[in-house]
């Protein structure tokens, strides 16, 4: 259990940005152990209740798809000292798992996905924001690899998902929660430079809330 109040750190961006490599980057080099994860994609509201054919037709892109409300209770709880048990989202079937992934407190929370910053209650427990900026192109190319080789999808779904559903959200909502950040970090994990002082930043956090 952290000695102070821990710090809650938001890392956003689009689709395929790269906030994946920041993220796995910080975890790998501070430690998975020192560090409270919690990722955006593990609250996606269940649609177990819906047949298939219609779960494939949600809008995963809007912020009514997730489940703001449990993200926010668990870093309450990481907060005030508590574990908690984040849930474990299946992208294949887009129901929720059966088990679950038990985090416990830390000094530092760190708290990502395409839609933090647009929630304000979600955002002002936020101490540190990071927005991971990407050109268009590159994002799409990363998520369509990401689909086809992790999530089983089909060339075609994932282009008509892109047009009808992830570019007009990125524009509606993921775009402009970019004004919200304390720090911009271009090209996401390939800017060592800007990730290396991200994760400078987060250990001297550490080191000074730790015994």
């Amino acid at each position: 259990m952290p000695s102070e109040t821990p710090v809650v750190v938001g890392l956003a961006g689009g689709s395929g940005s790269g906030k994946t490599t920041v993220i796995h980057r910080i975890l790998e080099t501070v430690g998975w152990d020192r560090i409270a994860y919690l990722p955006h994609d593990a609250y996606y509201k269940d649609a177990s209740h819906l047949p298939t054919y219609e779960r494939a037709r949600l809008n995963f892109d809007h912020p009514n798809s997730l489940d703001n409300e449990l993200l926010i209770s668990h870093i309450q709880k990481l907060v005030q000292g508590e574990s908690v048990d984040v849930p474990i989202y299946d992208f294949t079937t887009h129901t929720r798992s059966v088990n679950v992934r038990h985090v416990m407190p830390s000094s530092v929370i760190l708290v990502e996905g395409i839609l933090v910053f647009v929630d304000k209650a979600l955002r002002d427990l936020m101490n540190i924001k990071i927005f991971v900026e990407t050109d268009p192109d590159i994002r799409f190319i990363r998520r369509l690899q990401r689909d086809i080789s992790q999530r089983g999808r089909t060339v075609e779904s994932v282009v008509d998902q892109y047009q009808n559903t992830v570019r007009p959200m990125h524009i509606r909502f993921v775009e402009p929660s970019k004004r919200y950040a304390d720090i911009l970090i271009p090209e996401g994990g390939y800017n060592e430079v800007a990730v290396d002082m991200v994760i400078g930043r987060i250990e001297s956090l550490l080191d000074s809330s730790e015994p």
